[in-house]
């Protein structure tokens, strides 16, 4: 028992007053092993929802994700005392240091509070599908500084969490995952409008991807220079991949239009040439 002692108390860096004993290297280990384990059985139990029952994925991860910071912040401090460092001491002493790295780090500091905003207020979680800047991205990960998201191009985009909290972000899959969008489609002048309405409608519902078919709708949206212009609305939960969805109708439209004959027109312009003669002379359009 004597050697075992002395073995823990082995200096195994001494500097002046200040030493590093074994036994406090294997404090750390011990404590970084369990933190490690217990975060381990919290996802489990979170993602899994073997804990909370009424969690969705997105919450869950949210509430580990605080979870995990907060007790690697105690953690570290804890590793510290055991080191010999005054933690409390260590803030009051570099206060003003970390007023100047503050302001150094301004916008990194401000991503990082933004990321604990995002992950307490849950207004944006996993598999939401997100609008920002004109790109449309679906939420793979939050972090605390950053965000990572996959666009529709399956690109892996980086994600500043500022970007998202103080910026207009649309989030299509808040509300419901069920989400309405609409089709914009010109006709010739002369056409049947409600055999135009009914071929847009059953265009529409023969795409296996549409949802709620009493809510598809087909407008007769404006008399346009060149043509009749209509609007077909629908529901879907194919909120990401929509584009291809719209794609997929409007290949149908134009496949139901042509078998019904109806016509969509090229642009259309009149041109009048009046040729005035003065003089004697005639003026010419150039």
């Amino acid at each position: 028992m004597e050697e075992i002692k002395n073995a823990l108390d082995f200096d195994l860096i001494s500097f002046g007053s200040y030493h590093i004993k074994v036994y406090s290297v294997i404090i750390i280990i011990v404590v970084a092993i369990a933190t490690k384990i217990l975060l381990w059985l919290l996802k489990k139990a979170l993602i899994q929802k073997r804990l909370f029952n009424k969690l969705d994925d997105g919450t869950a991860y949210a509430l580990l994700q605080i979870i995990k910071y907060i007790i690697w912040t105690f953690a570290i401090a804890f590793f510290l005392e055991t080191l010999g460092v005054k933690v409390t001491i260590l803030i009051a002493g570099s206060a003003a240091l970390l007023v100047g790295v503050g302001l150094g780090l301004q916008q990194t500091f401000n991503d990082i509070i933004s990321g604990i905003i995002l992950l307490s207020e849950r207004s944006i979680k996993l598999g939401d599908i997100l609008q920002i800047d004109g790109d449309v991205v679906k939420v793979q990960e939050i972090g605390l500084r950053t965000s990572k998201g996959l666009n529709r191009d399956d690109i892996a985009v980086i994600i500043p969490n500022s970007l998202i909290t103080t910026n207009k972000v649309i989030n299509w899959s808040h509300q419901s995952k069920n989400t309405r969008f609409k089709i914009n489609i010109g006709v010739s002048y002369g056409s049947d409008i409600q055999l135009v309405c009914d071929t847009l409608e059953k265009s529409v519902f023969e795409h296996p991807g549409i949802h709620h078919k009493h809510l598809v709708e087909a407008r007769l949206l404006d008399f346009g220079s060149s043509s009749l212009d209509f609007q077909v609305l629908f529901y879907s939960e194919n909120i990401f991949e929509i584009e291809k969805v719209k794609s997929d109708i409007r290949k149908i439209i134009y496949r139901r239009l042509a078998e019904n004959h109806i016509i969509i027109p090229f642009p259309q312009l009149d041109l009048h040439v009046k040729s005035n003669q003065q003089n004697g002379s005639t003026d010419q359009l150039k």
